[in-house]
């Protein structure tokens, strides 16, 4: 395995002739089953009601990265390489094989997410690493690889290409504005009030303006900050509204569809800038983490994408209506 960087987009390719085919998965799961035993346990979150844990990362059966050795950046003419070195996880949400986010407490969701905190701020010690990225693949036409209730998290030598536009977008707004993108979205929002799904405490819901997919939510602290892991291990408090507020929005997605994505963007790592690139010097100021939720719905699924532009049938003030219509 190793990574390829198209010199026209810009973005790192993984690609190899040894990856797996697709197989059966095993009648046991592998994270509650006779076969959880065997997963090589990263961290792991004390339990709640009487169980031995709550959450839990673990080694990714097929890792794409490969925690040990250096990247080895070269030049092939004008092509650009190096080793799939990186942390490829998975993060075990809840114990239970039922126990998705939109369905347990929200004290779980809680243990989740500062699991999640905890994983990226641990990462982030690495000076190879450029950035952590966790998703979650849900339903079949997303791409699930496991039935049991799961995350993944990888981290990379280098920022994917969609946090790099948002990272552009936020240096370029601050530098004519001294402001956060980010934030003049919320307040605005805030002010319209024709796209806000919820509100709990410090954290919003909302369809964005310009929506990739029908029913496309983002959830936003309202407070500044660039880094989720922040969030996560220090304002304990506001965790628990966060867990609401998404165990919330995943119940109103999953009454249109079973299927959808989610992704954490959050910072780059600041803890060891680049040298070369300048998108850490105001980063702080500048960028703001968020979660987004896109749907996949399967009568519209072949016009999300129309000659490179984005196409949603359905506008976000239509949406959002629709969403907060949904008896939870």
């Amino acid at each position: 395995m190793e990574l390829r960087k198209d010199p026209i987009t810009r973005s790192w390719v993984i690609i190899g002739d040894d990856i797996a085919e697709p197989s059966p998965q095993p009648h046991d799961c592998l994270f509650c089953g006779p076969k959880a035993d065997s997963t090589q346990v990263i961290a792991t979150l004390p339990g709640l009601n009487g169980n031995p844990w709550s959450a839990r990362s673990v080694v990714h059966p097929q890792a794409l990265y490969h925690i040990e050795g250096d990247p080895g950046r070269r030049g092939e003419g004008l092509y650009d390489r190096m080793r799939a070195v990186g942390a490829h996880e998975v993060l075990v949400e809840n114990p239970s094989h039922e126990g998705h986010m939109w369905n347990v407490s929200d004290a779980e969701v809680e243990q989740f997410l500062r699991l999640a905190a905890q994983r990226i701020q641990d990462l982030k010690r690495d000076s190879r690493f450029k950035y952590v990225s966790i998703f979650k693949n849900h339903g079949e036409r997303a791409g699930q690889e496991f039935a049991h209730p799961t995350s993944q998290l990888t981290a990379t030598t280098y920022v994917p290409r969609r946090v790099l536009y948002e990272l552009r977008a936020g240096r370029d707004y601050f530098a004519g504005k001294e402001r956060c993108v980010f934030c003049d979205i919320l307040s605005q929002e805030e002010r319209q009030g024709l796209r806000i799904l919820e509100m709990r405490g410090d954290f919003i819901a909302l369809c964005p303006y310009a929506p990739r997919v029908p029913y496309e939510v983002w959830i936003l602290p309202r407070t500044h900050d660039a880094a989720f892991e922040r969030t996560g291990t220090s304002r304990v408090g506001n965790l628990a509204e966060l867990a609401v507020l998404l165990r919330r929005t995943l119940q109103r997605i999953r009454s249109l569809t079973d299927a959808f994505h989610l992704v954490l963007h959050t910072s780059p790592n600041s803890l060891h800038p680049s040298g070369a690139i300048g998108y850490w010097e105001t980063l702080d100021d500048d960028y703001h983490w968020h979660i987004e939720i896109l749907p996949i719905l399967e009568a519209k699924a072949r016009s999300y994408t129309f000659k490179e532009t984005y196409y949603s049938p359905l506008t976000s003030e239509t949406a959002v209506v629709r969403l907060r219509e949904v008896k939870i």
